[in-house]
């Protein structure tokens, strides 16, 4: 059996992102964090769809599938179902995964297969010059896919988001998703130098840590009030929100910071995961029957 390696098993040299792109950062982390685990190569596979993020695979040294437009879910379920001892990534972009792939992602989501899902989200369709993506948003444009309120809904047991330019952070919730038993979510929020530059425009962040106060720019909290989050100084506030990774209910309200209003910052972290499956799964299942009755009467999602 051969360890993967960063130094000898990432090919440099045949790397052709533009310049700048979020992607780099992304292909490092990810190979870092293999490394970390000491994975054995033999048993590390990564499975790709279209797009400029899922060229990855051509430039490290792993057994590795570029599949078709929308289709590395159901080939990634294919693999891990014949070997369940493989460990499966799956690396796409949000082109690949929330227009021809959907169905897929959400049924893979469903079945809740041992595979982690890195869907790199930068709004656009870069490989064809950038047209707005299903996730493109702006304050002028609510009509996007809510991609984190969205697989909430198809019944994910991990889902959370980073960001290309924040290393460590990355790397923290990428080894929290291999240590995941069923399919990990991961949405990384990913810089397009050319055609959405977006580094200017996230400046408002909201880091989740569980168990802790939902503080940022160190005077800002937020509270619920009837299940609206308020934006309050966060100074000698005893109701300020305290997050919990286990507590759907407010992962949905997190996930729809943007659609809520436009002031609030935008959450990265852990929303939601599923501790133990045997434990929670009927919780579960009852947790996602009342979600609709409980939030449409304040906001839609």
């Amino acid at each position: 059996m051969v360890l993967f390696k960063k130094k000898r098993d990432v090919l440099l040299k045949k790397i052709k992102w533009c310049l700048g792109c979020g992607n780099y950062s992304i292909l490092y982390q990810l190979s870092k964090v293999l490394e970390d685990l000491k994975e054995k190569k033999e048993r590390t596979i990564i499975v790709s769809g279209i797009g400029c993020s899922s060229r990855l695979p051509y430039f490290i040294k792993l057994n590795s599938i570029h599949s078709i437009h929308g289709r590395a879910f159901s080939i990634a379920t294919g693999i891990i179902l014949s070997n369940p001892k493989l460990n499966v990534w799956v690396i796409t972009g949000d082109g690949d995964s929330f227009s021809i792939g959907l169905n897929h992602l959400l049924h893979t989501i469903r079945r809740n297969i041992n595979i982690k899902i890195l869907i790199v989200n930068n709004g656009v369709y870069a490989l064809t010059k950038g047209q707005y993506s299903k996730t493109y948003y702006n304050s002028n444009n609510n009509n996007s896919f809510n991609i984190i309120s969205l697989m909430l809904s198809a019944g994910a047991t991990f889902i959370a988001r980073t960001l290309d330019s924040n290393p460590i952070h990355i790397r923290k919730i990428l080894k929290k998703a291999n240590n995941h038993k069923g399919t990990s979510c991961i949405e990384i929020i990913q810089n397009c130098p050319i055609f959405n530059n977006i580094k200017d425009k996230i400046n408002n962040i909201l880091y989740l840590k569980n168990k802790y106060p939902l503080v940022y720019s160190k005077k800002k909290g937020i509270i619920l009030i009837k299940n609206i989050p308020k934006i309050i100084n966060y100074k000698n506030n005893k109701n300020i929100w305290i997050h919990n990774e286990t507590d759907i209910y407010k992962s949905y309200i997190l996930s729809n910071f943007f659609y809520i209003n436009k002031n609030l910052p935008i959450p990265f972290g852990i929303f939601f995961r599923v501790k133990s499956k045997n434990k929670n799964k009927i919780k579960y299942k009852k947790q996602h029957q009342k979600l609709s009755c409980i939030f449409h009467k304040n906001f839609i999602i």
